[in-house]
């Protein structure tokens, strides 16, 4: 798995780039890094760009379900940006673990993506 996270201070927004299959050891990575961001800054937005995305192992969705619940009211906007449907559908599996607004885009919508996420309430 690729994971690449870029804090966009000014914007307050964290984008996070995944590409290959999630695995429980990603999150030991990307747990840590976004529980300071939130420590430091407190809620924050998120942009997730899955490109070449295949999932997640049974382990990584819970790892995923357990960051969720936990900071449930620690995230204001999540947006997915992908290209297959089934990633459009995920984003509909997100809604009840998050308090966040959750909106997905077509990878060839990115710039709109990260133009929504910058944008404040």
């Amino acid at each position: 798995m690729a994971l690449e996270i870029i804090h966009h201070e000014t914007e307050n927004y964290v984008e996070i780039k995944m590409s290959g299959k999630l695995v429980k050891e990603d999150y030991h990575n990307f747990t840590p890094t976004i529980e300071t961001l939130i420590e430091q800054h407190g809620p924050l937005h998120m942009l997730v760009v899955l490109e070449d995305f295949h999932g997640w192992t049974m382990e990584a969705v819970w790892e995923d379900i357990k960051f969720d619940v936990k900071h449930f009211k620690d995230i204001g906007k999540l947006a997915m940006v992908g290209d297959k449907k089934w990633e459009e559908g995920m984003t509909m599996f997100c809604k009840p673990f998050t308090s966040a607004k959750v909106k997905y885009f077509d990878l060839h919508e990115l710039d709109a993506a990260r133009t929504w996420i910058a944008e404040s309430e």
